[in-house]
């Protein structure tokens, strides 16, 4: 019986590498088509994503293709654990932000991503109003992890990660994690859906039932960690 079993698997990993090859599969769940801004969120746009931090020139290219406007920043040393590798500050994207952004090209291509296939289409479901502003703390923070005087730094140290605390609708309503996170409020599901969104696009994601230090922001980063909470 095992062996049949294993028989079977082998089998359909073969149909489906084959149907990969082909491009029987749609873009979104492909890892072989180029990542879009216009694809939905699917099985293989965090892979897609996580490539462009070894693939800089590629990463870039994405986003001139997405018309995302940005000033690239130059590279700092890499013996130094602050500064910037492959990073640029954003001039415009889908939704403007309250603060400057200086981040990687890869955190910058996901939260591309996140804007379009996540936050304008979760927005939608629950308001009638669509949103005007991101809410941010920012990206490039010259700091080890919580601000300690010891210990690892933070992926705030290269901007390649990002805090978001909340969103401005058009309507003027503003949402905030501090005050509608966990709420069983279109506010509340809003956040949720997002969050649970940005699981599929970022590395590392962490919120309110990370830790209280998360309890005002849902923190983004591009480390490969795999922590969605």
């Amino acid at each position: 019986m095992w062996r049949w079993f294993k028989i079977t698997c082998w089998i359909g990993a073969v149909f489906l590498l084959g149907w990969i090859i082909f491009g029987r599969l749609p873009p979104q769940h492909s890892p072989l088509a180029p990542l879009s801004l216009s694809d939905p969120i699917g099985l293989a746009t965090s892979y897609k994503l996580a490539t462009f931090q070894t693939r800089p020139q590629v990463c870039f290219e994405f986003l001139d293709a997405s018309r995302i406007k940005y000033t690239p920043l130059e590279d700092g040393s890499d013996d130094e654990p602050c500064g910037f590798r492959n990073s640029l500050r954003l001039d415009q994207s889908a939704l403007p932000y309250n603060v400057n952004l200086d981040m990687t090209c890869p955190l910058t291509a996901a939260l591309a991503v996140w804007e379009r296939q996540s936050l304008v289409i979760q927005a939608a479901k629950e308001f009638e109003a669509p949103p005007r502003q991101v809410l941010s703390y920012g990206s490039f923070s010259c700091r080890r992890l919580y601000g300690r005087s010891t210990g690892d730094y933070s992926e705030h140290a290269t901007g390649n990660a990002i805090d978001i605390r909340g969103v401005i609708l058009a309507d003027g309503t503003k949402i905030t994690v501090l005050d509608h996170w966990g709420k069983k409020t279109p506010e509340g599901r809003l956040l949720k859906n997002i969050r649970d969104d940005a699981c599929d696009l970022f590395g590392t994601v962490l919120g309110p039932e990370y830790n209280d230090a998360h309890a005002d922001h849902f923190h983004f980063d591009m480390s490969q960690t795999g922590i969605c909470r």
